[in-house]
């Protein structure tokens, strides 16, 4: 299996089963002199992790970080720092209960990749999905916290901002409300609701889907290459890669469709330095593939956990209608882990074209 890599300079490979011993990631790219411990590293990882809520996976993965390579510490460094060689990152999986999966080994669960893999491949892991699984995402939010590092004062935050057809009220619209809630919401209300509402979907034994909104600050005017190197089409198969993501759009996205071109326009007047300043941001921070200066803005549709208790008609490996209903522990709702995931590959972007437009403009 191919294509386990993504980034031009900034380059991540991840590795790694869903319930195999362990899961990790070797950044490659990512420049010396950058302060790197682990716990930097698991702060995000620890933002992902299962198990905190009931609103999530029960298994219980401590998702403890190790550094293996790529980082030297001594009395002239005044701490660990990256040495621009490959930085290696281990995860091991504790939690597996593979028997949850026994029942499937030769079904194949609508909404999975059971089907695709095995006709690709012919073979599947079936414990879980194997590489299939949400599981490797955990390797990119290793791969992300060091992404945040490499472009001076980048800010990336993300949030939810819809489950199911419910929406958050823009207007209350909190960044500190993320840390109060399960839900990574920044609507308080709109918070308080999910939780009534997702407990019945958990409780019923099915699923729901979200949007996640991914929010980076401070991005440097000029990353992105016109044509086939546009910072926000690598944004999008970035998000597109996300295990469950069946939509992604920046800025104003589907909703400029409805819009005039007076009102999709950024308009633009002259600051007080005499910088342009623009007065909206439709355009979601990009021009032409090329960010302006603005805050980037994506967001991504999740779709609902396809492990749902409710039988479901499927076909088994030798072609025989079967009926399958998945047991294990899984999300409700895939969408709220998926927010550390989202912004971890928007860092993982933008840090690799930081380093694409030093290498070609200087």
């Amino acid at each position: 299996m191919s294509h386990n890599t993504f980034g031009h300079l900034f380059r991540v490979t991840t590795f790694g089963e869903s319930h195999g011993p362990a899961l990790g990631c070797v950044v490659d790219g990512c420049p010396p002199r950058i302060p790197l411990t682990e716990a930097d590293i698991q702060a995000e990882l620890d933002r992902r992790r299962p198990g905190q809520s009931r609103f999530t996976t029960q298994r219980r993965e401590p998702d403890q970080v190790k550094i293996l390579s790529g980082v030297f510490e001594d009395d002239r460094t005044g701490g660990p720092v990256t040495t621009g060689t490959p930085i290696a990152l281990l995860i091991e999986n504790v939690d597996q209960r593979s028997k949850d999966y026994g029942e499937i080994r030769d079904k194949y669960r609508p909404g999975h990749a059971d089907f695709t893999y095995d006709a690709k491949y012919g073979v599947r892991d079936y414990r879980g999905g194997g590489r299939s699984s949400a599981r490797e995402t955990a390797a990119r939010v290793a791969a992300g916290a060091i992404a945040r590092k490499v472009v001076p004062g980048l800010t990336v935050r993300g949030a939810l901002v819809q489950m199911g057809p419910h929406k958050i009220d823009r207007s209350r619209w909190n960044w500190n409300e993320i840390a109060n809630n399960p839900f990574f919401c920044p609507d308080a209300e709109a918070a308080a609701f999910y939780e009534t509402y997702l407990d019945e979907i958990r409780k019923s034994g099915s699923s729901v889907g979200a949007v996640i909104e991914v929010v980076a600050e401070n991005v440097p005017v000029g990353l992105g290459a016109p044509v086939y190197g546009k910072l926000d089409a690598d944004l999008a198969a970035a998000l597109m890669s996300i295990n469950a993501v069946k939509g992604v759009e920046i800025g104003a996205g589907f909703a400029s469709a409805e819009l005039t071109g007076e009102d999709n326009a950024d308009e633009i007047r002259a600051g007080n330095d005499g910088a342009p300043v623009f007065l909206s941001n439709n355009a979601g921070g990009i021009l032409g593939g090329i960010s302006t200066g603005q805050p980037v803005v994506a967001r991504f549709a999740v779709k609902p956990t396809s492990s749902i208790l409710t039988p479901r008609r499927s076909v088994d490996r030798e072609g025989h209608d079967v009926d399958v209903m998945t047991k294990g522990r899984h999300d409700p709702c895939v969408g709220i882990r998926a927010v550390p995931v989202g912004e971890a590959m928007v860092a993982c972007v933008i840090a690799d074209h930081f380093l694409r437009h030093r290498a070609q403009v200087g």
